[in-house]
């Protein structure tokens, strides 16, 4: 979803809508979704929404509470529609009671319920956007767009796909779910297990866009890296003998710990063998190894989540960057590739053996997956490899790589530090256009 183009709104005022909006979206559409029954309604709500603090806020100025004024004026939206539909009668009168109730401290109870996992409406949005009725790529695609509040071109990027296919699978989501009356609930314990995967899956995107975002001036949302965060314990406690579900909290909670180092005081990205490692959350790392031992503990095989878990503690319990247990890793990420085979695990694949057995090995690895369409616009196929060059001292090669990533990224942070990368290559400058 998207802040709408209004020539009301000056330049603050819509970078203040657009943060806003990043923030409070998933909590503003769960609510009305809940009120309407329609998330392709309650969707429309919250942008009348939005319309209004573009148009009033640049008058006004924006409000001290601002989340909690567009849940106002949405829910406003939403009483309006069913007094006209004359929806059902206890409906109707619980909105009026609701309707005049604008003061910040009302208005701010109105999207506060992230404390009881039951009472959650993100959560129930949750599973009603990834009900068994969607496949399984408009399920993630739908819950990315209202619970991450992701554009559908950051969306695509993150599917590898066209925005034309993206936009219409969201469309024809949103017009299944309200043909098929799927029910705005967490469901019932044996229909848990056919819609936890994609639950699972949704989480683990959200939190990928937060940490690394596809675009725009910053590194990480760390907001988004939150909400995923606190949206994966509250499953862990929804299903706690499901060790993927563990294993994802894991996974999450130790990526986590590193948010504060992947950047330096002046917002600039700070690669993972470069970062402060006092920096990091210690008890985020501890909570992660504690939810990977509860896997441990559950038994069976290591799912996906697990694995990617199992990774990431590696590199949480090196002390130093050279006491990484690299050939682990690399043996992890076979076993990976066994359990969910794809082009990007096989470029994460290509890192680790780089780095364990030498990077032509690991470069051969990458240099193979030059012929996948899926990545011929995946700026760190030639990210990957042009690190792998340098190491080999094929500068000159390495330099061009780093510009190709650099011309595909679409976040200028990443792009900065790609063009950085090819400069110290050496070699001739190149204009920055593309």
């Amino acid at each position: 979803m998207t802040v709408p183009d209004r020539r009301a709104a000056d330049r603050p005022t819509r970078a203040a809508v657009d943060a806003v909006w990043r923030i409070e979206s998933a909590c503003i559409v769960a609510g009305l979704t809940r009120l309407v029954g329609d998330v392709g309604l309650a969707e429309d709500f919250a942008q009348d929404a939005l319309l209004a603090a573009l148009e009033q806020w640049p008058d006004t100025g924006v409000p001290d509470n601002p989340g909690a004024w567009l849940t106002t004026v949405a829910r406003r939206r939403a009483f309006d529609h069913l007094r006209r539909a004359r929806r059902v009668e206890e409906k109707h009168e619980a909105l009026a009671r609701e309707r005049d109730e604008a003061a910040p401290s009302q208005a701010e109870e109105l999207v506060a319920a992230l404390d009881d996992p039951v009472g959650d409406d993100v959560l129930r949005l949750m599973f009603l956007c990834c009900h068994p009725v969607l496949s399984r790529e408009a399920r993630v695609a739908l819950t990315l767009r209202l619970l991450g509040g992701l554009t559908t071109d950051e969306i695509a990027r993150a599917f590898l796909v066209p925005v034309p296919t993206l936009s219409q699978r969201i469309v024809r989501a949103k017009r299944t779910l309200r043909e098929s009356g799927v029910p705005f609930e967490i469901p019932p314990r044996e229909e848990l297990d056919s819609r936890l995967s994609s639950v699972l899956e949704v989480v683990y995107l959200v939190f990928n866009e937060g940490y690394v975002a596809t675009s725009g001036d910053d590194w990480t949302r760390p907001d988004l890296c939150g909400e995923a965060l606190r949206l994966g314990r509250v499953l862990a406690r929804l299903a706690p003998h499901e060790s993927e579900v563990h294993g994802l909290v894991a996974l999450l909670e130790i990526q986590a710990s590193r948010l504060r180092a992947r950047v330096d005081p002046a917002g600039e990205p700070v690669l993972l063998m470069d970062q402060d490692r006092s920096r990091w959350d210690h008890l985020l790392i501890r909570r992660g190894l504690a939810a990977l031992e509860r896997v441990r503990a559950l038994g069976g095989g290591l799912g996906p989540y697990a694995l990617q878990a199992a990774i990431a503690a590696c590199h949480a319990t090196a002390a130093r960057p050279e006491e990484t247990d690299w050939k682990r890793i690399a043996a992890l990420y076979d076993a990976l590739a066994r359990v969910t085979p794809s082009p990007v695990v096989e470029l994460n694949r290509a890192v680790a053996v780089g780095r364990a057995y030498g990077p032509e090995v690991g470069l051969e690895i990458a240099d193979a997956l030059r012929e996948e369409p899926l990545l011929d616009d995946y700026h760190l196929l030639p990210a990957v490899r042009g690190d792998l060059l340098e190491r080999l001292g094929r500068t000159a090669e390495a330099r061009a790589a780093f510009e190709r990533a650099a011309d595909l990224t679409r976040n200028e942070r990443e792009r900065a530090v790609m063009r950085e990368r090819a400069a110290a290559c050496g070699g001739p400058a190149r204009g920055s256009g593309g």
